[in-house]
């Protein structure tokens, strides 16, 4: 069973920045696309960037590109999602998931493993 960890989350204003990271003692995560999801309160799991095993492509809701960055740490066997420009609609759980393949797309069905989530609230 993999083990997903988020922190980074946090109060912050808007247009300030965050940097979530998702974090898993698994060595076996390095071969596994992943993604970022968040869900706010009375809202949809939303779909917010997904990356391939090795960093080389990334996809990201048109809600969120130009602002957010998800890349494949330096520190091996996590995945920071760096989130620019921030507003309150971007308030949310924010929470990791990989998919035990290679897909990294807008389907949380597709993905096997999830971290619990860390809140980010961005007042206005």
């Amino acid at each position: 069973q993999v083990q997903l960890v988020e922190s980074g989350g946090g109060l912050v204003r808007a247009g300030d920045s965050l940097r979530l990271s998702c974090a898993t003692a698994e060595r076996t995560i390095r071969s596994y696309a992943m993604a970022w999801f968040r869900q706010a309160p009375g809202k949809q799991r939303e779909f917010v960037a997904g990356i391939s095993w090795n960093g080389a492509d990334t996809y990201y809701a048109d809600s969120v590109k130009g602002r957010f960055t998800i890349s494949r740490g330096d520190v091996l066997n996590t995945v920071p999602l760096q989130m620019n420009s921030l507003t309150p609609e971007d308030s949310a759980v924010y929470s990791c998931a990989a998919s035990g393949d290679g897909y990294y797309g807008a389907s949380g069905a597709q993905y096997r493993y999830w971290g619990r989530g860390t809140q980010v609230t961005v007042s206005s």
